[in-house]
């Protein structure tokens, strides 16, 4: 009671920044420094994994595509029916001590040279590409299972900048090392890191505990020191084909994807013509790279829980829809790299800043089996579905209209996409009138 009344001036550094609460600083700055590690180690080790796919061969990354929603496919099933059998205190920190164990082991390969380079590089690629989104969607899993919605839409905005500022980390890391120590040395540091996240993720489901009792109404009434309830390997798939509100989630990423995908192939397209130097092309998506994460992380760290509610989380979801119809209808009277650069560095500061943290705050109003069951399946499935076909779209009209046929079909994609944001923020808007019927929320889920 003595921090609540009478706060340390830390304390009230950050209730002034960016809203948060005294008694809830430490689970904020755990929160923080979790997702810091998590994609700082991310993001050390995916400069080697893109490396190693001009090792299988760039006219085969289509191959990589496909191998990696398969592996998705099989990932998603083994982590639900494992979330189903131990308890998730235990579970989660072993997600990250997992995937360490895997980096070694692929260190271990390479470092052996006893299998063929190609195939080990091919393997290294597509599980990476794999358990990337595996654990981000865990980490927002336990952010929606520890704060409740009301909290979420203070907070999430600025636990994401410990993400952002771990994506600027990570590829300054790899930059200064990478000659020095190698690609081998970069698995082992990434491998340290995501064992650090892990020991985090044990002191942060500790800290959970007093979260909620210091936030009496205000927290969530679930428990991780449990199973998940099921067993069944597809209870992902199932919770999601029967929630319509877990489908619309899932239509709004698949659609996010999409977008980014068009957007992606037609700044890949543009850059190539106007540079034939592959060091400037290199130059030209690092600029990009360096203004949207220093751009984002300002928001996320003052803006994005203030935006969120002052304008609530339907305006949230709806922001980028609006910004790429806008932005796709300049493309097509205008498809110079100056313009589609600029406007991806708006979309991704918007994605990043709002779009993301609002709709990671959906999860808050749906069963602690959805928020990690179905989300995972959402986040790895759904989200290297629409990668994989939008890829294989956007490369068919590339070439058959052009970057004018790309923004043309990227108005009629986000023309779709704005209404599901619209509907599917409204939902969640009525979930939270509902507040006092169910913490969990489960008629609202379509359970």
């Amino acid at each position: 009671m003595s921090q609540l009344n009478n706060p340390s001036p830390i304390a009230r550094v950050f209730k002034s920044l960016a809203g948060v609460e005294p008694h809830e600083l430490s689970a904020v700055m755990l929160s923080m420094l979790y997702f810091f590690f998590l994609f700082g180690s991310y993001s050390v080790i995916k400069p080697v994994r893109d490396a190693m796919g001009t090792v299988y061969g760039i006219k085969h990354l289509n191959e990589l595509f496909l191998g990696t929603f398969i592996g998705t496919l099989i990932l998603a099933p083994l982590y639900a029916g494992m979330a189903s059998r131990l308890k998730l205190s235990t579970f989660l920190p072993w997600v990250y001590g997992f995937i360490a164990v895997t980096i070694l082991g692929f260190y271990a390969m390479f470092s052996g040279g006893k299998v063929s380079a190609r195939w080990v590089a091919a393997g290294f690629y597509i599980w990476v590409s794999v358990f990337n989104m595996l654990i981000i969607s865990v980490f927002w899993s336990f952010m929606a299972d520890i704060f409740s919605r009301t909290q979420a839409k203070r907070l999430f905005g600025f636990i994401a900048a410990g993400g952002t500022i771990g994506g600027i980390a990570g590829p300054a890391i790899a930059t200064l090392l990478a000659k020095s120590v190698g690609n081998n040395g970069l698995m082992l540091i990434s491998a340290a890191g995501f064992a650090v996240t892990g020991l985090l993720v044990k002191l942060l489901a500790r800290e959970r505990d007093r979260l909620v009792a210091a936030s009496g109404n205000e927290g969530q009434r679930t428990t991780i020191n449990h199973r998940l309830g099921g067993g069944n390997p597809l209870d992902g798939f199932i919770l999601l084909l029967k929630s319509p509100y877990l489908l619309l989630i899932a239509g709004f990423l698949f659609l996010m994807t999409f977008i980014s995908t068009i957007v992606y192939t037609q700044l890949g397209d543009l850059i190539t013509k106007a540079f034939t130097d592959h060091n400037a092309r290199t130059q030209a998506y690092a600029t990009i790279e360096l203004v949207v994460n220093s751009l984002a992380v300002v928001i996320q760290l003052i803006g994005t829980g203030r935006i969120i509610n002052r304008f609530g989380v339907t305006l949230g979801l709806m922001l980028n829809p609006i910004i790429m119809v806008f932005a796709f209808l300049a493309i097509a009277f205008s498809p110079v790299l100056m313009i589609l650069g600029s406007l991806q560095i708006v979309r991704r500061v918007a994605e990043y800043a709002v779009a993301k943290p609002t709709r990671e705050m959906l999860f808050t109003v749906v069963d602690q089996e959805s928020k990690y069951k179905a989300k995972n399946v959402i986040d790895t499935v759904v989200y290297r579905g629409g990668d994989l076909l939008a890829a294989q779209v956007s490369v068919g009209v590339l070439n058959g209209f052009g970057d004018i046929g790309l923004a043309v079909l990227g108005v009629v994609v986000s023309l779709v996409w704005f209404p599901i944001a619209w509907l599917l923020g409204k939902r969640y808007e009525s979930a939270r009138s509902a507040e006092g019927v169910a913490a969990s929320a489960v008629p609202v889920a379509g359970h």
